[in-house]
């Protein structure tokens, strides 16, 4: 009996890694279709623009239009698809959780007392490295982003400054429509904390990891002991190691109510 469970975890654990990819798949196309749309948008604004003040009249008008009939037939498609992505992606999410399900119930009926119930904890210790890992990553790259906003648009609002001296309306608009952006992604930045985020989940990804390999080499606190015991203090110290982690995300949520409360 407790062979057939076993049998029925990894099976169940292989078709929610695949559920997993194809969510992820969906998600990150998902992702590229929004890029797409508001790439498009903002070309349809452009391009309407100079349309309704007649810039571009050395092209005789035709060219103008064409484009922005190609960028609305652009983002109307994108939207579409966008719209039946969408349903897809219902889809996806509903059979990833159906699977998170059926390998969280197979793995409820393993005995956890036994040393293969602990190995099969152990090894599942790699999606949580996985996951905290991803994390840091999402939190760093948004963290550059906002940094490098705010880097190359200080440059830029300090050289239209320079450039101009009130004369054009329209350089005074996008100087200040990108002053405007620097302060909005100073404020994100310093608000939601990106980047004290992902170092504290790639401390955490790491602290695990160090634990997984030691664990499996005899190393540090697990040299000596046998592998029942070796599985039950790694269990412990992950358990650990994840409720510290807890505990700073909580914290760094209090800091960023603390500071909206000072600001106010």
């Amino acid at each position: 009996m407790t062979t057939d469970h076993h049998e029925n975890y990894r099976k169940s654990f292989a078709e929610y890694g695949l559920k997993e990819a194809d969510l992820k798949a969906a998600k990150a196309l998902q992702r590229i279709g929004y890029l797409i749309l508001m790439g498009s948008l903002s070309l349809t604004g452009i391009l309407g623009y100079t349309v309704v003040l007649g810039f571009w009249r050395e092209n005789g008008g035709i060219i103008r239009w064409i484009s922005l009939v190609i960028v609305n037939l652009l983002w109307i498609a994108c939207a579409t698809w966008l719209y039946k992505n969408h349903t897809t992606l219902a889809t996806k999410t509903n059979a990833f959780r159906e699977a998170l399900q059926a390998r969280q119930t197979a793995a409820a009926l393993l005995p956890l007392d036994t040393a293969s119930g602990l190995r099969i904890y152990r090894e599942s210790a790699l999606d949580v490295i996985t996951r905290y890992q991803a994390q840091a990553s999402r939190n760093r790259r948004v963290h550059n982003a906002f940094q490098l906003v705010i880097i190359t648009g200080s440059i830029v609002v300090s050289t239209l400054t320079a450039m101009n001296e009130g004369a054009n309306a329209a350089l005074s608009i996008v100087t200040s429509s990108l002053s405007a952006l620097i302060g909005v992604s100073a404020g994100v930045t310093g608000y939601f904390k990106f980047r004290e985020r992902g170092t504290t989940a790639q401390s955490t990804a790491d602290d695990i990891e160090k634990n997984y390999n030691a664990s499996g080499f005899q190393l540090d606190d697990y040299q000596g002991l046998d592998e029942g015991k070796r599985l039950i203090r790694f269990a412990e110290k992950v358990e650990k190691l994840k409720e510290e982690q807890r505990k700073r995300e909580i914290q760094l949520e209090q800091s960023s109510s603390r500071d909206e409360r000072t600001a106010q």
